[in-house]
């Protein structure tokens, strides 16, 4: 068996790896037993190996990539301006799940209406980044770097890693196909593309194929070799996951499709006790020039009902474990208040961030709103009166007790909004 002669061959071998360790090099070595399901999961992985868990808060941040429009999903309606400037895309008052402040949730959004009303949702209006770009692509560095100078080269939620401390292999998931921007830096993250697929494929090698590949490091004096190790680790814990049948708790329905299947697994693995404490996800299609629609039909109502349902069922189904979590909704900007000849809107500022969990002065509308009218606007656009980072600095102190926040975020004067207790 190929499995049996990579034992055979383990002293050459030794002297290849000993002289470093690439991804290259690691999938030739997981090919001298036939296994390219493990070669594919690891070539996108950068695995954790520090000490176990210590069970404290998890923190799930959710990009809307594409510009999500904070005014059709936290509505100003009783702002005059809004209908006048929107008069085909605004979201009638009569429909809106009322909010306060004169503001009212889009009625897609009916599946987190409960925990709205329970104090477990907020909402926080006129969010932006002092870069004022329109660029997808510079907007989402800016956010996702967590500073607007691009001398800051890592990513803020690689910083919030560092300041954590160690955990365990599955302490910072990726779901998705790469490694995001606010994760690049020197701590550690696994890049998860579906529980399921991270995993060795083939049953009968399976066995002989992991004690191939941990003998193959033995006796190797080099810190990638428990890289290596705290790898192998990860496949056994996702293997063990990947084969059992997962059951949300009773009367959880998962709406399907990608953001829902992904956190499905977060919700297993935060049920399995592995010691999450970081989880990015990405969801696209908000970048909707034509054919928002309007509450009864269109792109912002099919995107907002699978993303109020997604996160809905999440919710019910980890029960108890939700006070120990937080979800966070960030884009890169919002759109412009005057609707396009499209039925659409184009870039713009000032946005909408959601968030859910425990902790929150929930069932309220924090952040200054500095209103629709033309005086208020910002070239166009609804103005960014709250910056993004007070906001996660909020989280960051008041939940995760991470209370360097220069650390976090250099170079801004912090100001508390007063969305978290405490």
């Amino acid at each position: 068996m190929q499995a049996d002669k990579v034992g055979d061959e383990l002293a050459a071998e030794r002297d290849k790896w000993s002289k470093g360790f690439t991804r290259r090099r690691l999938v030739q070595g997981a090919g001298f037993v036939g296994v390219a399901a493990l070669g594919t999961q690891l070539v996108t992985s950068r695995v954790s190996f520090a000490a176990p868990g210590d069970g404290q808060n998890t923190l799930i941040v959710i990009f809307l990539r594409g510009g999500m429009d904070g005014l059709s999903v936290v509505a100003p309606g009783d702002d005059p301006n809004y209908k006048q400037m929107r008069p085909s895309i605004a979201v009638p008052m009569a429909a809106m799940m009322p909010a306060g402040r004169g503001f009212g949730l889009n009625p897609a959004m009916t599946a987190l209406y409960p925990l709205w009303q329970s104090g477990k949702m907020a909402a926080a209006v006129a969010v932006a980044s002092p870069d004022a770009s329109r660029s997808h692509f510079q907007a989402q560095d800016a956010l996702e770097r967590g500073a607007a100078s691009v001398a800051v080269r890592t990513g803020w939620l690689d910083r919030v890693l560092s300041k954590l401390g160690p955990g365990t292999t599955f302490r910072a998931i990726a779901q998705g196909s790469a490694l995001p921007r606010s994760l690049v830096g020197g701590e550690q993250a696994i890049v998860l593309n579906g529980m399921r697929d991270f995993r060795i494929d083939n049953d009968n090698m399976r066995t002989q194929t992991m004690d191939a590949l941990k003998t193959l490091y033995t006796g190797l004096d080099h810190p990638l070799a428990t890289t290596a190790g705290s790898t192998l680790q990860a496949i056994s814990t996702a293997q063990k996951l990947a084969t059992t049948q997962y059951k949300p708790a009773e009367g959880v329905q998962y709406p399907g499709g990608g953001l829902a299947d992904r956190l499905r697994d977060i919700a297993q693995l935060l049920k399995a006790g592995v010691g999450l404490r970081v989880a990015a996800l990405d969801v696209g299609g908000w970048d909707m020039h034509t054919n928002l629609g309007r509450v009864d039909g269109g792109d912002m109502k099919n995107s907002l009902t699978n993303l109020s349902e997604a996160i809905g069922a999440f919710c019910t189904d980890i029960g108890p474990l939700l006070e120990n979590t937080t979800i966070i909704t960030m884009s890169e900007f919002g759109r412009r208040v005057q609707e396009n000849g499209n039925a659409g809107v184009d870039h713009g500022h000032g946005n909408a961030m959601l968030l859910f969990g425990g902790g929150l002065n929930g069932g309220k509308v924090h952040g200054n709103w500095p209103g629709l009218a033309p005086s208020a606007l910002d070239q166009g656009d609804v103005a960014g009166a709250n910056d993004y980072r007070d906001i996660l600095a909020e989280m960051l102190k008041k939940r995760f007790n991470v209370a360097d926040s220069a650390a976090i975020f250099p170079n801004h004067d912090f100001k508390t909004l007063g969305v978290f207790k405490g």
